[in-house]
């Protein structure tokens, strides 16, 4: 039997370090710094920013889940979830260990479809945490459906010319370039005439329109753009993985992206689940504690229950995606973990945010802001609903239906051949009656 539900103790000891480190080091830039974790550093967060990433490099903790060719420990994605349970928890701390999103799944296509040229260009900045990246692909007439996308790219000569419109291509004013997915080949299938581009964003004709903000979040902090890509030249060596690739590279893009995101949430619920224990602990109310209050003890039950299932899956799949090094072969368990993930994050923040009372909807606790983010999840890298398809049909290739006027499961059926098959010991049992 190989079922193993524990950490290398080598590895154990990498966590417990980085729990404290995260702790003592990192959160606090949530406060001092909140919402410039995707901005350049200016000179005096650098003094801080560097010296805290190089302590994570001295530990071997850089972008664990890249191979040591790219700058990262070759991990993989079971060691990555344990150490992004941590991480979730802080705006800040993917950004100081190297893999925040959604620059690991651009830096991960990049590494795997890109050219020496462009890793060199792209890939290696990306890795060593100098600059940041867009995934630009959503459309605001096309929302996440890439068939109804217009955005284009024209062959001029030896460059192609990018007219069209991108929404929620989320960091795209703090990124030093974006990938880009149009339509190249409107004559056939969008599964095969759509590319990616490598364009840097202050190309000419990038236009950023505005950056929405999410709910409750200041006009001035939004870092979701509505970009118009008008006129955009890129020479043909900006194609990423070929032409007419598009599809394929979304598929090794969004699967990373989509787990990694489930990683965090679960650090994010933790958070949540710690704050509403303290507090029940804590506050007494009709002559009581809240811990003793039926209600805030079905709170922490159901939350902790979730949370463990929830994490459980994540890890599982983390441990599929090492075993088979296909997402592909993983697409069932990442689009559920998907569709899981905002209600396991949305019900515990809820909860907790219930048990503090008059001060869990004011901006002196996270928990409303963890609510939003769970809508954010609910929508990001592809709806809820989507991935639910996604699953149905993935869960029913294993199926097949029945031609019989009854189900298999009949029991009437099933009891008459039952007794068929033990025919002669009934016969027995009645005789000696």
């Amino acid at each position: 039997m190989a079922w193993d539900f524990e950490t290398d103790p080598e590895f154990q000891e990498l966590l417990d370090w980085a729990d404290a480190f995260v702790r003592d080091e990192v959160e606090p830039l949530d406060l001092i710094w909140p919402h410039l974790q995707y901005t350049a550093l200016d000179e005096t967060r650098r003094r801080v920013v560097d010296p805290l990433k190089e302590q994570v490099r001295r530990k071997g903790l850089w972008a664990t889940h890249l191979g040591p060719e790219l700058g990262g420990q070759g991990f993989g994605q079971l060691k990555l979830a344990l150490l992004n349970e941590i991480l979730g928890r802080s705006q800040w701390a993917p950004i100081i260990f190297g893999c925040q999103a959604p620059d690991t799944g651009n830096a991960e296509i990049i590494a795997h479809y890109g050219t020496p040229e462009q890793k060199e260009q792209y890939l290696r900045p990306l890795l060593n945490g100098e600059v940041f990246s867009c995934y630009s692909m959503t459309e605001p007439q096309g929302g996440a459906d890439p068939t109804q996308f217009t955005t284009s790219a024209v062959r001029d000569g030896d460059d192609w010319v990018i007219n069209g419109y991108k929404f929620f291509s989320s960091n795209a004013s703090t990124s030093t370039f974006l990938i880009v997915m149009v339509v190249t080949n409107p004559d056939v299938s969008p599964y095969q005439g759509m590319s990616m581009f490598l364009v840097p964003t202050d190309t000419p004709g990038v236009n950023i329109i505005r950056n929405s903000a999410i709910y409750g979040e200041s006009d001035g902090h939004g870092s979701h753009a509505l970009i118009h890509y008008d006129n955009v030249r890129v020479p043909n060596s900006a194609v990423l993985g070929g032409e007419g690739q598009a599809f394929v590279i979304a598929q090794t893009r969004l699967g990373g992206g989509r787990i990694h995101h489930a990683m965090r949430t679960i650090g994010l619920s933790q958070k949540a689940l710690d704050m509403m224990c303290e507090r029940a602990l804590s506050r007494h109310t009709a002559g009581s504690l809240l811990a003793d209050k039926q209600a805030v003890q079905g709170f922490i039950a159901d939350s902790w229950a979730q949370l463990q299932q929830f994490r459980l899956f994540v890890l599982h799949t983390a441990w599929k995606i090492d075993k088979y090094n296909d997402y592909k072969k993983v697409r069932k368990d990442i689009a559920a973990v998907k569709v899981v993930m905002p209600t396991v994050l949305h019900d515990i923040a809820w909860r907790a945010m219930q048990v503090h009372g008059a001060l869990g909807v004011t901006n002196e606790v996270p928990f409303l802001g963890m609510v939003a983010g769970a809508a954010v999840m609910g929508l990001a890298d592809g709806p809820t609903e989507v991935h639910k398809v996604t699953v149905a049909k993935q869960v029913l290739r294993d199926y097949t239906g029945t031609d019989e006027l009854w189900p298999t499961e009949w029991l009437p059926g099933k009891r008459e051949a039952a007794q068929a098959k033990y025919a002669e010991y009934l016969e027995l049992e009645v005789g000696n009656l």
